[in-house]
């Protein structure tokens, strides 16, 4: 299985029935593909509509989510101003954001929208997001481009927000951030203890129920 599907799918089941749900651009975009069966979500897009829908075999040029990419409107979604979207956020309507990330360290402090020196459109909505969301998740892979941690002790990069995410999902492991650090919850198929702790620049916790990752459609493991 690769790596972003294998993160799509742990993700997806943290989503539960009606929950309204903003999701970032990149690999979060794939967790609707994924849902456990019963299990049917509200797309929120910051850009202005709730009732986000897959792309469609015609493509509507004017209809895109949040990162310009073509999508669709579902019956009974509706279209408005970034005002009302923006409310929705704030005003905490939104259940569970899920997005990625460039850093996310043990006190829950993410920063995912800024590397020094290099060009960037903008945060967008991500500050917003991550303080008005009922619960936020990240999403990622385990290491940078460079081979370095993304899951640090503290973020060295600009922040997003402080303090925000309660849980990290990687295609190593799901931890669970508490009042007390990272807790390690599970592990990915034939990953073992000793690669996750190579792999992790923050210092954390094992669950005494530390488990498998299990497959989002039953009980049996990811293959």
């Amino acid at each position: 299985m690769e790596t972003k599907e294998l993160i799509a799918r742990r993700a997806a089941m943290e989503l539960q029935d009606g929950n309204v749900v903003n999701l970032g651009i990149g690999l979060p975009t794939l967790i609707p593909n994924f849902l456990p069966s019963g299990v049917n979500i509200i797309l929120q897009s910051e850009n202005g509509y709730i009732g986000l829908g897959p792309v469609q075999d015609e493509i509507i040029p004017d209809l895109v989510n949040a990162g310009g990419k073509p999508a669709s409107i579902v019956p009974g979604g509706a279209f408005f101003d970034s005002a009302t979207s923006f409310a929705l956020i704030r005003g905490g309507h939104v259940d569970v954001t899920i997005l990625g990330g460039l850093e996310v360290d043990g006190q829950g402090n993410l920063a995912n929208w800024m590397v020094p020196g290099k060009m960037v459109p903008g945060m967008g909505g991500a500050m917003d997001l991550v303080t008005g969301a009922k619960k936020v998740i990240v999403a990622m892979e385990h290491r940078a481009k460079n081979g370095s941690s993304k899951i640090v002790s503290q973020c060295s990069l600009p922040l997003t927000a402080r303090g925000v995410v309660s849980l990290i999902i990687t295609e190593l492991a799901v931890f669970k951030v508490t009042d007390g650090g990272l807790v390690l919850e599970e592990l990915a198929p034939d990953v073992d203890l000793e690669t996750v702790t190579s792999h992790t620049a923050a210092p954390f916790i094992v669950s005494p129920n530390l488990t498998t990752m299990k497959n989002i459609v039953s009980d049996e493991v990811l293959l």
